[in-house]
């Protein structure tokens, strides 16, 4: 009982925040998701990965051994789902990101703060900056095609990757006044990714509903299998371990929609995927999370 309780109140004001989101269209108040979602990627998120890489503690073997054990999940998830894709005939360029990268922004970020506190943050958000650059390299090629190194490096959030490592590494610290700042702005980032993730949910307009409901549940035992087999390899603590799959383990992101959209890909099947693998992880997440707490 206890238990339960305890998912019900870190799960909640994810889900809640997103309702507000969802609500806000339904009752047909203006939302402008592109500038608020450029406003989080382009500022409140990278101010977020900056901050956090910089002041985060973590050991560095223990840091090191979450960004292998990340990269090695991936890897792990891509060969499986794209064999799936080889194997059921589904068009690449459609599916496999989608099936490989989740939500680790919008749900995995809010869900390791309230599950595991600021430890659990600054961990989901080494997992969360490996899956950005990730994404927004081979990703993109994944979906596009090809891809720019020079317009990688121009993401805000791979930049902030890039330097909130080396002022890890380097052991730097920017003055209060701007650490401050950059936090008030980071503070930002998780209510509105949540909000923008429930509009951009109800926005949707899904097809092929069966097959989203297929493929997203198989995304689910995909990611939770290979994220729990690596954090076991690795032998990770608690925190990284439950962090580590709870991330790979989110469901598809509104991202994978808007770049099928801008890369000529089946749009409406990925939305259909968004909408139903998010529904799915309402049941999933807590399921999840009450296993590795």
């Amino acid at each position: 009982m206890n238990l339960t309780l305890t998912v019900l109140e870190i799960t909640a004001p994810v889900f809640l925040l997103a309702a507000v989101g969802f609500a806000w269209v339904t009752f047909g108040i203006e939302y402008r998701i592109q500038f608020v979602t450029r406003m989080a990627m382009t500022l409140a998120v990278p101010c977020l990965i900056f901050v956090s890489l910089m002041q985060t503690e973590m050991d560095p073997t223990a840091l090191t051994q979450l960004s292998l054990a990340t990269i090695l999940a991936y890897v792990g998830v891509t060969a499986v789902t794209w064999a799936l894709t080889l194997g059921l005939g589904l068009d690449r360029r459609t599916y496999l990101a989608p099936l490989i990268f989740g939500n680790t922004g919008n749900l995995g970020l809010p869900l390791a703060l309230f599950a595991f506190g600021d430890v659990g943050l600054s961990n989901a958000i080494v997992v969360f900056a490996i899956m950005a650059v990730l994404s927004f390299t081979f990703g993109i090629w994944l979906v596009s095609g090809s891809g720019s190194p020079s317009k990688v490096l121009g993401e805000p959030m791979v930049a902030a990757t890039l330097l909130g490592a080396l002022f890890l590494w380097q052991g730097w610290e920017t003055p209060t006044f701007v650490t401050n700042t950059l936090s008030l702005i980071g503070q930002m980032a998780i209510p509105l990714m949540l909000i923008t993730l429930g509009v951009a949910v109800a926005r949707l307009t899904p097809q092929g509903i069966l097959r989203a409901a297929a493929l997203s549940f198989v995304k689910l035992l995909i990611c939770t299998g290979i994220a729990w087999v690596t954090a076991r390899y690795f032998t990770l603590d608690r925190v990284a371990f439950g962090v580590l799959v709870l991330q790979i383990a989110t469901p598809v992101a509104v991202t994978s929609y808007l770049l099928a959209e801008k890369y000529g890909a089946d749009a409406d099947s990925v939305a259909g995927l968004v909408v139903v693998s998010t529904l799915m992880s309402v049941g999933a997440l807590p399921l999840i999370l009450a296993l590795v707490l």
